[in-house]
């Protein structure tokens, strides 16, 4: 495989971080002005240019859904936005109903102030385990892409280059793909989990 996706794909994630709770205004925003926050702290993570990060009807479906607490006539604190911001990162990965079992939790005791921490603090805690994982996710991207070219050998007479190169890749794609398969398995088995412990 041609070292430009790997040099390429490195790039891609060191450019990736989280929306630091410093940048999100403290005070409180109607829905247009989320919507625009939202867009504009997270547009670069887009995968095509006319995806949207967030929109209206997104909203009132997340509150709709109580996966977020309604505004207050009409406007959206920053507690609000965490919530957006959590719901935002994890709804590639699991489903509505898995969200608000994570989050519920967490809202109930950390939404209002009065809390033993407040939601920012647990947000930027959180955020900074993904910060401090992604030397490990370099290393493991090079591994696996590594082990990838080595499925198809420069030495496998039956293919030629090309075909080599497009084996190579979907060998890769699967090594990661395989990689979030598991680790969603275990974030789903966890959030049967928490669903369990807190049925009435």
């Amino acid at each position: 495989m041609d070292d430009t996706i790997l040099n390429d794909l490195i790039e891609y994630l060191k450019g990736l971080h989280h929306v630091p709770a410093s940048e999100i205004p403290s005070l409180s925003l109607y829905m247009d002005q989320v919507t625009a926050f939202m867009e504009r702290h997270l547009s670069s993570i887009k995968r095509h240019s006319e995806d949207k990060i967030l929109t209206k009807t997104m909203i009132n479906n997340y509150t709709k859904n109580k996966l977020l607490p309604p505004p207050e006539k009409k406007r959206y604190s920053e507690n609000h936005i965490l919530v957006l911001l959590f719901i935002y990162y994890y709804k590639g990965i699991l489903s509505l109903s898995d969200i608000e079992t994570i989050l519920r939790p967490i809202e109930d005791k950390y939404f209002d102030a009065g809390g033993p921490l407040s939601l920012e603090e647990i947000y930027e805690r959180v955020f900074s385990l993904a910060d401090s994982e992604m030397s490990t996710l370099l290393s493991d991207i090079r591994r696996k892409y590594e082990r990838a070219k080595a499925v198809f050998p420069e030495e496998e007479e039956r293919l030629s280059p090309k075909e080599k190169e497009e084996l190579r890749l979907f060998a890769f794609l699967g090594e990661l793909g395989f990689d979030v398969y598991l680790k969603r398995q275990l974030m789903e088995r966890i959030v049967d989990r928490i669903r369990e412990e807190h049925i009435p």
